[in-house]
C-alpha cells in the first residue's frame, strides 16, 4: 500500500480498545500493513473488527508474576547467546527476554479459555531445556470435565513484540509441531520495571537504601519513583497460526522492485539456501535482496510467513480447537 496519512480515527480505536498509547497504536497499524494483514485504508475497519479486537487478551499483574517466576526458574539452564548471535545477555535482558516469551504462551492459554472454554497447562516445569519442545500446550481440560489429557495436537508457540511481522521458524522446527502460533505482546523494554513498581520494589527497597546512605533526598526518590514505568494490565494479539500439513509452492514469495535492490514483504513457505540468490536473478536484480522491516535473518533455511498469511478467522481457529 502506498506511504498514506493513518486515519486518526483509527489510532484512537486501537488505542483505546487495548488501552495503549497513540505512538504504539500507530506502530501497531503501521505493521499490520507491513505484514499484509490489510492492504488499504478502506479495509483497515474490517481488520480491527473481525481480526485484531477479537483476538486480542489481557494479561493481569497476577498472570504476569506467574510468568515472571516460572522464567525465573529456569534461567540457569538457558543459554545466554542469542539465536544465530554471539552477542551475550545479561541475567537481567535474558530474564526480561524469557518472560516475554512466557507472557506469549500464556496469552495463549487465556485465548483458548476465553473463547472455547479450554483449560491448558504450559508445562513451565524446572529441568533441563530442550532446544527445541515439539508442543508448548501440555495438557488441557474441556468445559466442566475434570480430567486432564494431553492434546492431540503439538502447537508450538512464538511470541514477538509489536513491531514483528515474520513467523520466522529455522531449520527442520516446522515439522516438529501440527500448529505454529503467532502471538504479539505488549511488553516494551521496560515491562520488568513496571512490575517492580507495582510490586514497590523500588520504594521500598532500592529508593529507600538510596535515602539511608545519603544519596537521595525524600523528594528526589519519589520524584524517581514517579518517572518510573507503571504497570498495566499486558496486551497480546493472537496473530494467527500455520498448519504443517499444508502444500506451499516453491519460491512463494512476493515484494517489490527498486532500481537496485529488491525488498520481500510476503512469504508463505519454506525458504531454502540458495533462494535469493534464485530471487535475484529472476527479477534481474543487482544490488541486494532484502525483508521487509529486518532485512536479514540469522539463518537460510526453514519456514517463513508474514503476518498476512496466517490463519485467523474464528473458523479456522475452530477446526484447531475440534482436533485438539
Amino acid at each position: 500500500m502506498a506511504k498514506k496519512e493513518i486515519p486518526s480515527i483509527l489510532i484512537d480505536k486501537i488505542a483505546k480498545s487495548i488501552n495503549v498509547e497513540h505512538i504504539i497504536a500507530i506502530t501497531i497499524i503501521e505493521k499490520a500493513i507491513s505484514g499484509g494483514e490489510f492492504n488499504d485504508f478502506s479495509e483497515a475497519e474490517e481488520w480491527l473488527n473481525t481480526r485484531f479486537i477479537q483476538n486480542c487478551v489481557f494479561i493481569d499483574e497476577e498472570g504476569y508474576a506467574k510468568m515472571c517466576i516460572n522464567a525465573l526458574k529456569i534461567l540457569d539452564k538457558t543459554a545466554a547467546t542469542d539465536y544465530g548471535s554471539s552477542r551475550q545477555r545479561d541475567m537481567g535482558q535474558l530474564w526480561a527476554d524469557m518472560t516475554r516469551g512466557y507472557l506469549g504462551e500464556y496469552a495463549f492459554k487465556l485465548f483458548l479459555k476465553q473463547k472455547f472454554n479450554i483449560d491448558s497447562e504450559l508445562g513451565h516445569e524446572r529441568g533441563e531445556l530442550k532446544d527445541f519442545l515439539p508442543s508448548d500446550i501440555h495438557k488441557i481440560k474441556r468445559g466442566d470435565d475434570n480430567n486432564w489429557v494431553a492434546p492431540k495436537l503439538n502447537i508450538s508457540i512464538k511470541t514477538t513484540k509489536w513491531n514483528g511481522i515474520w513467523l520466522d521458524i529455522p531449520g527442520d522446527q516446522f515439522n516438529h509441531s501440527d500448529i505454529h502460533v503467532f502471538i504479539k505482546i505488549g511488553v516494551g523494554r521496560d515491562h520488568l520495571f513496571a512490575f517492580f513498581k507495582n510490586l514497590s520494589v523500588f520504594k521500598d527497597k532500592i529508593l529507600k537504601r538510596g535515602q539511608e546512605i545519603g544519596l537521595l533526598t525524600e523528594q528526589e526518590a519519589d520524584l524517581l519513583f514517579d518517572n518510573l514505568p507503571t504497570f498495566y494490565p499486558v496486551p497480546a494479539y493472537i496473530c494467527g497460526f500455520v498448519e504443517k500439513n499444508t502444500s506451499f509452492q516453491t519460491l512463494p514469495y512476493g515484494g517489490k522492485k527498486g532500481r537496485l535492490n529488491y525488498n520481500i514483504t510476503t512469504w508463505n513457505g519454506q525458504i531454502n539456501s540458495g533462494d535469493l540468490d534464485r530471487i535475484k536473478e529472476k527479477e534481474n536484480i543487482s544490488g541486494k535482496i532484502k525483508f521487509e522491516g529486518i532485512g536479514e535473518f540469522a539463518h537460510d533455511s526453514g519456514y517463513l510467513f508474514n503476518t498476512g498469511n496466517l490463519k485467523y478467522l474464528s473458523n479456522d481457529w475452530e477446526n484447531v480447537v475440534k482436533k485438539l
